[in-house]
């Protein structure tokens, strides 16, 4: 007996030294990580706010100077007008994948959205600049750019809308067609409020995914120095992200003020929208 629990001890702190050598392999790989992301957020955060004034948020870009007001509302602009567009497809998919996706046009539906998602988005912008910019005629525009972010950020809202569906027990539909409650009514009354946390924060990330993007709105959206005067098509617009990828290559200090002005208020923007999305999360998730 001495000998095989001698054994077992050994097998024991055999398996402690290796659980702590991979833990400390895990705990060095998250650095590694981490170290780099913390060093490019936190000199974007001290450069850019050092740029930031009063005038960043009222005038806008003189060539490589000036503000971002015409970023500033741009940005808005296509981001909201992009959940416009997202929000209704993207949550009614979701219903419909979620309560009604049973069979192989569910199962293609899903499939054509994760392979969506893995597009990537300049591919996107090429897309919509041979169709909507030279195409249709659009010209870079507001309208060619909103449509672009939507096409990206649906699925996301698809996939979001659907996991917080399914998340609702089953007794809350048992529960609605004994009050004789129609399909429609269960579907659109009882479970999406029920859901509405977890769409709305689905919602909220696939925002922030618009608001940093660059890529497809080069292709779509072109740049001004502007204010956007609310005409949709053959009118280019500005973006904040716009000004970071380019006027941080400018050799000129006035540029790279604005490149790290505009870094600040996206990565300010992107921040905010995730600890909405995260209240509304642990909100949904917490009982009662």
């Amino acid at each position: 007996m001495s000998n095989a629990s001698e054994r077992g001890g050994a097998r024991h702190r055999r398996r402690l030294l290796a659980n702590r050598f991979y833990a400390l392999l895990c705990l060095l790989a998250f650095l590694i990580v981490l170290l780099p992301l913390a060093d490019i957020i936190w000199m974007t955060l001290s450069r850019g706010a050092t740029a930031i004034s009063p005038e960043l948020f009222t005038t806008v870009t003189n060539g490589i100077s000036g503000g971002l007001l015409n970023a500033i509302e741009g940005t808005l602009v296509l981001s909201l007008g992009s959940l416009v567009f997202a929000a209704p497809i993207g949550v009614l998919t979701g219903i419909y994948l979620a309560e009604f996706g049973g069979g192989r046009w569910a199962s293609s539906v899903r499939f054509l959205a994760d392979v969506l998602t893995g597009v990537p988005s300049i591919v996107l912008g090429y897309f919509s600049y041979v169709t909507l910019v030279i195409g249709l005629g659009w010209q870079f525009s507001a309208l060619a750019g909103a449509i672009t972010l939507a096409i990206m950020i649906t699925p996301y809202i698809a996939r979001f809308a659907e996991l917080a569906m399914r998340q609702n027990p089953t007794s809350l539909r048992e529960a609605a067609y004994a009050l004789g409650c129609t399909e429609a009514q269960v579907t659109m009354r009882v479970l999406l409020p029920a859901a509405r946390s977890g769409v709305i924060t689905g919602v909220l990330i696939s925002l922030a995914m618009s608001v940093g993007e660059t890529a497809p709105l080069i292709y779509t959206a072109g740049w001004s120095n502007y204010l956007w005067s609310g005409q949709l098509t053959k009118e280019p617009i500005g973006y904040l992200t716009y000004v970071i990828w380019s006027f941080i290559n400018q050799p000129f200090a006035s540029a790279h003020a604005l490149a790290y002005a505009a870094a600040f208020l996206v990565v300010a923007m992107v921040l905010l929208i995730n600890i909405g999305a995260r209240m509304m999360l642990s909100r949904a998730q917490r009982p009662g």
